[in-house]
């Protein structure tokens, strides 16, 4: 048994979450084993152990295997222990640096299924041969898919998913060399879908932006296949896609000098079909889909009809690339507080901020809040106002600073006024008393009727009786109102001199607070108390998480 010189460390990884085979579970059940077997109980007993699950081997960018190898150099560590090699890297140059890292440390590292260990000199090369296998069949399954991909290419099929706008997937049986009956998808026109299409290509070349072809789309009421309004992200993913290239002469020779991997001849592009491109997107876990450089492309003529002629989809390509440095990009320095709080009444949108590059007096940079949807739409489909930015946030702050001392003194304005309806408050204890029996009275009547509408079932006596039970039912609720209205002001009562001091001074924290806060403490905060602010084009409304009650003030015309 080994001598024990510092914690031994249980690593497992498993790429998906499953209970099954070499669960994380089971991995460190076995990893504790072999420790209590080479070690003893206590080092098993005292193992420290990091889990991945959900994470491939591919690369070490991995949460809890990040974290061990940063505690390696705080903790001396006497080894590391996984069940099989593969479980902390499928990359002989990251195991390789990996090993190297541990050596430097004077960390052994044990795989149990190999039976691979770096304490020694042949168990430090068998571990580099066996990581060099792995790279290997890690290598030889991706050849694979791609071979897979090449002979997919060959059918120039559909090969399922979201299908394009403009096109749906359709079975189509087909027999093979061997005269075997096979079934593939492929897509098919949908007419009154494809002209859209043709729109979106037209205006983008004709304006040569994404935004003016939004507000074209939006003014004219085009919609998605699911009946929504085109996104400028969706409009774009259309003009990108090369399902809709016709397959002529200047798309093969814009795909060959782009050297993607072309499957189909030139004489196959015929001037009528479409494109095919597999392997085109990349997606990974956890984040947003990316196209994939043209050189990994797989290309192929399709089965299905182009509906834009390669030129025209090239010159789209180009304007693409061309525009991407005008794309919008929120400012860095944006102090705006009210972002995804501002809605435009108008049409429900919200309002964003815009800065105009200049300074205000205050020497502050200017900025507004304009409407998404007049933005988008160039006014087609929203009118509303743009608002001042630095006005309006600026009175936010200060109406919330003076919020706590309104409600001071609203609370003794009702205090006044019940005293003057009432003379004390036993009066409204009694108030509330009389009102309780009478809604128990006017309940208990209820009872009776429904008693007696089960005998008078099918008599004439059956609608006066239900009559009856709807009159006294709209009593019991007016009742209702009227107790909770008094519950209220009972509770206002019972607010002592001391308690609305209290609050007052809760106040002048607050309004010292606000003034210290950085511009994201001021958004966290809004968010925190504030449920949405409304624009109705005269007046800002405030509305506060959890109430119903909003705060109103107008704004001047120097908000336009």
């Amino acid at each position: 048994m080994k001598e024990q010189s510092g914690p031994i460390v249980i690593y497992s990884r498993k790429s998906k979450f499953t209970g099954k085979g070499e669960s994380i579970e089971n991995q460190v059940e076995m990893c504790r084993q072999y420790i209590q077997l080479h070690f003893g109980p206590q080092a098993a007993k005292q193992s420290l152990v990091y889990e991945d699950e959900g994470f491939s081997g591919g690369t070490l960018d991995r949460p809890q295997f990040k974290k061990m190898m940063c505690d390696s150099q705080h903790t001396h560590f006497q080894a590391i222990v996984v069940y099989r090699l593969d479980r902390i890297s499928r990359n002989i140059g990251d195991f390789a640096g990996l090993i190297r890292e541990l050596d430097s440390r004077n960390i052994d590292f044990i795989s149990i299924k190999e039976q691979f260990d770096t304490s020694s000199p042949m168990g430090r090369a068998m571990m580099f041969i066996s990581s060099v296998f792995s790279q290997l069949e890690r290598e030889t399954i991706a050849e694979r898919i791609r071979d897979n991909m090449h002979e997919l290419a060959k059918t120039g099929r559909w090969l399922g998913g979201t299908t394009p706008t403009g096109y749906k997937s359709e079975s189509v049986e087909y027999i093979t060399v061997d005269g075997k009956k096979k079934k593939a998808c492929q897509l098919q026109i949908i007419p009154e879908e494809i002209e859209t299409v043709k729109v979106i290509y037209d205006k983008f070349l004709e304006t040569g932006s994404l935004t003016k072809t939004d507000a074209y789309l939006l003014k004219n009421r085009y919609e998605t296949k699911k009946g929504n309004q085109f996104s400028r992200f969706a409009i774009k993913g259309i003009l990108s896609n090369p399902v809709y290239m016709i397959a002529d002469r200047d798309s093969f020779h814009y795909l060959s000098e782009n050297k993607v991997d072309l499957f189909s001849e030139e004489q196959s592009f015929d001037g009528v079909h479409g494109i095919m491109a597999y392997n085109r997107t990349l997606q990974q876990q956890g984040k947003s889909q990316k196209i994939r450089p043209m050189e990994e492309w797989i290309v192929a003529v399709g089965k299905h009809c182009g509906v834009v002629e390669g030129k025209k989809w090239i010159q789209v390509q180009q304007l693409l690339g061309m525009n991407k440095s005008k794309n919008y990009r929120k400012p860095r320095s944006n102090v705006a507080l009210l972002s995804g709080l501002l809605v435009c009444q108008s049409c429900g949108s919200y309002m964003r901020p815009k800065l105009s590059g200049r300074k205000n007096e205050k020497g502050e940079f200017a900025y507004s809040y304009l409407c998404a949807m007049k933005e988008r739409s160039q006014g087609s489909l929203c009118h509303a106002q743009n608002l001042n930015g630095n006005k309006l946030d600026c009175e936010i702050i200060e109406k919330l600073k003076t919020l706590n001392e309104d409600a001071v003194v609203l609370m003794k304005l009702i205090e006044k006024g019940e005293t003057k309806l009432r003379a004390n408050k036993a009066a409204g204890f009694f108030e509330m008393e009389k009102l309780t029996a009478e809604k128990k009275n006017n309940e208990d009547e209820i009872q009776s009727l429904i008693s007696a509408l089960g005998k008078a079932k099918g008599s004439l006596a059956e609608d006066y009786i239900i009559r009856q039970i709807e009159t006294i039912h709209g009593k019991v609720e007016e009742l209702n109102k009227q107790l909770a209205i008094l519950e209220q002001q009972s509770a206002w009562r019972q607010w002592s001199e001391e308690e609305l001091s209290f609050q007052a001074q809760a106040l002048a924290s607050l309004k010292n607070w606000l003034d210290l806060m950085s511009v994201e403490q001021k958004r966290r905060f809004l968010r925190l108390l504030i449920e949405k602010v409304v624009w109705d084009g005269k007046n800002i409304h405030v509305f506060f998480t959890g109430s119903q009650e909003c705060l109103l003030f107008p704004q001047g015309e120097d908000s336009k």
